[in-house]
């Protein structure tokens, strides 16, 4: 006698078929998925623009003006930038430790900026080049002799002490990633205000 299925009960779900599992199976489904993903990164890759972001400059001109209306820094800032150069950022901060900075990106992205306070030396080079700079040579830039500073990460940057509007000692320092004759260039079109 053979046996037969029993009927489902009326009302009752349908069983479902039962498929066969395999590892050739697994294998193909992997890839195929595998495939759709490396097509979906190749067209990406092909369509994808990998233009730089553009840089937006700012007109530094009115920190400027901020600074010399606070009548207790020099401002030292450069009448134009280098051709190619572009200024990135520039801030005035008021009170009783005042300060002033512009930043700038030579033409081939590198970072040089200024920054002026009240602070001695050490605290500004600690600061905006590195805790642990280390001193190297004067040199004479349009004249007037600066410290040089290098830290381990490549920064390069000079300083010197000038008076103030009301006789009091402030710190001029350029730093940047930029090679040291761009950092140089910046430092030597400074003129105070």
């Amino acid at each position: 006698m053979s046996e037969s299925p029993e009927p489902a009960a009326p009302g009752a779900p349908a069983a479902r078929p039962r498929y066969q599992r395999s590892s050739g199976g697994l294998i193909g489904a992997m890839l195929a998925t595998l495939l759709a993903v490396l097509a979906f990164a190749a067209f990406r890759g092909l369509t994808r623009d990998n233009e730089p972001t553009p840089v937006r400059g700012v007109d530094y001109a009115a920190s400027v003006r901020a600074a010399i209306e606070g009548k207790k820094l020099s401002v030292l800032a450069p009448d134009r930038l280098p051709t190619g150069w572009t200024a990135t950022s520039a801030a005035y901060t008021r009170g009783g430790s005042p300060s002033w900075h512009l930043g700038t990106l030579t033409g081939d992205r590198n970072y040089v900026g200024v920054e002026e306070s009240l602070s001695d030396t050490d605290d500004v080079v600690e600061e905006h080049v590195d805790v642990n700079a280390d001193p190297g040579q004067d040199v004479t830039i349009d004249g007037e002799r600066w410290q040089t500073w290098t830290d381990s990460g490549g920064d390069y940057a000079v300083t010197r002490t000038i008076r103030g509007p009301d006789g009091s000692r402030q710190t001029v320092l350029v730093v940047g990633s930029a090679p040291d004759a761009q950092v140089r260039q910046l430092a030597g079109s400074l003129t105070a205000r």
